[in-house]
């Protein structure tokens, strides 16, 4: 990937399609907007405004998280839909 997010930030691909248990799936289109998807790319962190110290972000490239439903800025990237949200849009990590 040649994005890189800076400080807080991190880009996410939002799972967009669902399949119902009998196995069929629902379009994008016809479902609300994803607050699920996984993480490409992760900034450093954020500065400290005391000691100027970067603060390390919790979240890794691969995590699965949760974020807030209008969070973040969708861009394109390579044809895809991701998006770049701050750590603080970010709700949890899927395990």
């Amino acid at each position: 990937m040649n994005l890189q997010p800076l400080e807080d930030r991190l880009i996410v691909v939002p799972k967009s399609e669902k399949e119902t248990e009998s196995g069929l799936i629902i379009p994008d289109t016809a479902e609300e907007k994803p607050q699920q998807g996984e993480v490409l790319a992760v900034g450093p962190g954020r500065r400290s405004e005391q000691s100027g110290e970067i603060i390390p972000m919790e979240i890794s490239v691969g995590d699965v998280v949760i974020f807030s439903k209008y969070g973040g800025t969708e861009i394109q990237l390579g044809g895809e839909d991701v998006l770049i949200l701050t750590s603080r849009d970010v709700l949890a990590i899927v395990k």
